[in-house]
């Protein structure tokens, strides 16, 4: 099974990189705490998406917690001054949009 929202997740990531080079030059750590984190993201919905019963619903709980993680990485890196929110306007958006179907499949009966 293929999910839309695999794309989306991978959208998300072209969308992050060149933040992250940027973010990078200030906390390097910080940088590669979102690539982690928006890596997760794409690599759970991928193993959920051939997951079946409990372990699906677990690999998709990771990957909102990895989206959520991500999200607020880059509410930091805007607070430290590294990116404005313009910059991460498109990316955050797109983590909500994940972040909502991950919620319904989570919930799904």
């Amino acid at each position: 099974m293929s999910l839309r929202i695999h794309s989306t997740a991978i959208e998300a990531v072209r969308l992050l990189a060149p933040l992250v080079r940027r973010i990078r030059r200030f906390d390097l750590s910080l940088g590669n705490q979102i690539s982690r984190s928006a890596s997760s993201v794409v690599l759970n919905i991928g193993e959920g998406s051939h997951s079946s019963g409990g372990t699906r619903r677990q690999r998709y709980l990771n990957a909102a917690g990895s989206a959520s993680e991500t999200r607020s990485a880059l509410q930091v890196a805007q607070a430290w001054g590294y990116v404005s929110a313009a910059d991460c306007q498109a990316v955050l958006g797109h983590l909500e949009h994940i972040l909502a179907v991950l919620w319904k499949l989570t919930r799904a009966a």
